[in-house]
């Protein structure tokens, strides 16, 4: 939990120090128009990739197989959208690294590792019905 802290409480100092370098160079309202900018566009493309990875999801579970994949999927494009509706650059670039298909793909290991870390010490469980 104190990591978690920490990594928050880090990632909020080196947003500050983006908005006042970036504010330097380009100006406040640039800035801020910027920021509104790419929070817009993040939030369409979040809509647009989330419905299609619902569908997804639905598609699987209809056919019978494991929708393992398709929820990851959901939920990464939950978070990336999360981030890009938060204000700051930094969580901007994970946002959209985290709703764009082929550079989901990169998360995907970490989160297949450390789930089946936690079913392993027997911390997460599936229930069969």
């Amino acid at each position: 939990m104190r990591k978690i802290i920490g990594a928050f409480i880090a990632a909020i100092l080196v947003e500050i120090a983006i908005f006042i370098v970036v504010g330097k160079v380009m100006g406040v309202f640039t800035t801020l128009l910027l920021i509104i900018l790419t929070s817009v566009i993040g939030v369409i493309i979040a809509k647009k990739q989330g419905m299609q990875s619902v569908r997804n999801l639905q598609n699987s579970i209809s056919k019978g197989n494991p929708p393992g994949v398709a929820i990851i999927d959901t939920f990464l494009i939950f978070v990336g959208g999360v981030l890009l509706v938060t204000p700051g650059f930094l969580t901007d670039i994970v946002g959209f690294t985290l709703i764009i298909p082929f550079t989901r793909k990169l998360y995907k290991p970490a989160i297949f590792y450390w789930l089946r870390k936690k079913l392993k010490n027997g911390q997460v469980f599936i229930v069969h019905r």
